[in-house]
């Protein structure tokens, strides 16, 4: 992950939208901040780079729909708080969320395989739109565990990291810096999900 950028952040809600200036002039970034365990709609409206591309009520709208359509839905033990996509407080999303709303926007979703490097990735497909990485998380001194969800794009050809956790946006100095972090996140048991424009 890189730090040294610059950036101007001005808040709007939850969300910021920053001026980034790195080696080649200067980018206007959206980044949302973590709230709860909403890191999947914070990445999904990182990676779309718009507020209020995707909402809470929509992507658990999507959720409430995937469990009314699953043929197993019987051998689930029922819960009002903890839903098999998600949780109903909190948040909490799942990767079948993630693919069915971005699917509703037209885009594909591909798994990479973590047994290939990052480097097997096309950064520069036409159809690319970013990056979705998945990758595990230790919170209060490793009491708790889970997972987080965070989005990584190119805007203006520089790559960034726009995990809500950061207080801005961070820029990559290079492909491969960028590519070495992915690869860190695969050794580390994190996923990698490449969102690219479905024709």
């Amino acid at each position: 992950m890189e730090s040294g950028a610059k950036s101007e952040a001005k808040q709007d809600g939850e969300g910021s939208s920053a001026t980034v200036g790195g080696g080649g002039g200067s980018s206007k970034v959206y980044h949302e901040r973590q709230r709860l365990q909403f890191c999947l709609l914070h990445a999904l409206n990182n990676l779309m780079q718009e507020k209020g591309s995707f909402t809470r009520a929509e992507l658990d709208g999507i959720a409430e729909n995937l469990v009314r359509t699953d043929p197993n839905k019987d051998q689930w033990t029922p819960s009002l708080i903890f839903k098999p996509h998600h949780n109903v407080f909190t948040g909490n999303y799942d990767v079948n969320v993630l693919i069915t709303a971005l699917e509703a926007r037209k885009k594909k979703v591909v798994w990479h395989d973590h047994r290939k490097g990052a480097s097997s990735i096309d950064l520069d497909a036409a159809a690319l739109v970013g990056l979705m990485i998945n990758v595990p998380v230790r919170r209060m001194r490793g009491l708790w565990t889970g997972r987080h969800w965070v989005a990584i794009r190119s805007i203006n050809g520089t790559w960034f990291n726009l995990d809500s956790d950061f207080s801005a946006p961070r820029e990559f100095q290079d492909k491969e810096k960028l590519i070495a972090f992915l690869d860190s996140i695969l050794n580390q048991g994190g996923e990698l999900m490449i969102v690219l424009q479905d024709e």
